[in-house]
């Protein structure tokens, strides 16, 4: 996010003294417009579905700490989210900082995806950083139809696994295989392995 510590505290002062702002149905009307579902921005913001939930039913008030994950994941000011503020052009570089890079966890802790496309590429493309430690494997279920995955191995080695098919790749090789039917990503090596993984829809 662009604006200093001091802004954006002379913004929320205004807030307060006018008013919270109606932010639930502004936050609605942004995801929708952008196409995206409930679960879709809990996924890029990190903050669950049932607080987004509330937070549009203006039954929560969120932390700061929410709203600027929310305006990360939605790449807006946390000012134009609140409603307040003036309407600067948006910068033509847009930079993420690390810490709210959202991410998802397998149950086991063993792989990790940090999600770095942006929100309003869900389902057309999405990329990640794919970690997968040590004995870590990564399924999932087939992606809508005609949906391709491309697996470029930055550090270790990781299997590929689609349909009956399965493969090595070792690092700095790329696979591309259907990711419109049931396949998987594992690391039986020695070492945790990092990979970018880009899904086309």
């Amino acid at each position: 996010m662009t604006e200093s510590g001091c802004d954006v505290a002379q913004e929320f002062e205004s807030v307060t003294d006018s008013g919270p702002p109606p932010l639930g149905p502004h936050l609605q009307r942004l995801r929708k417009d952008r196409g995206l579902t409930l679960d879709d921005l809990a996924r890029m913001s990190g903050v669950s579905r049932s607080m987004l939930s509330q937070i549009e039913r203006g039954q929560a008030n969120p932390t700061v700490a929410t709203v600027w994950a929310l305006a990360e994941a939605l790449h807006i000011e946390m000012a134009d989210l609140l409603g307040v503020g003036h309407r600067a052009a948006p910068p033509r570089i847009a930079v993420a900082s690390a810490a709210f890079t959202p991410e998802m966890r397998s149950d086991d802790g063993l792989c990790v995806l940090k999600i770095l496309s942006p929100a309003e590429r869900v389902g057309s493309i999405e990329w990640y950083d794919l970690r997968i430690a040590r004995g870590g494997v990564l399924r999932s279920a087939a992606h809508a139809r005609g949906s391709m995955e491309h697996l470029t191995v930055l550090a270790g080695r990781l299997i590929v696994e689609a349909g009956d098919e399965r493969t090595e790749v070792l690092e700095g090789m790329t696979a591309r295989y259907p990711a419109d039917i049931p396949h998987c990503i594992s690391n039986d090596g020695e070492n945790d392995a990092q990979a970018l993984l880009v899904n086309l829809f």
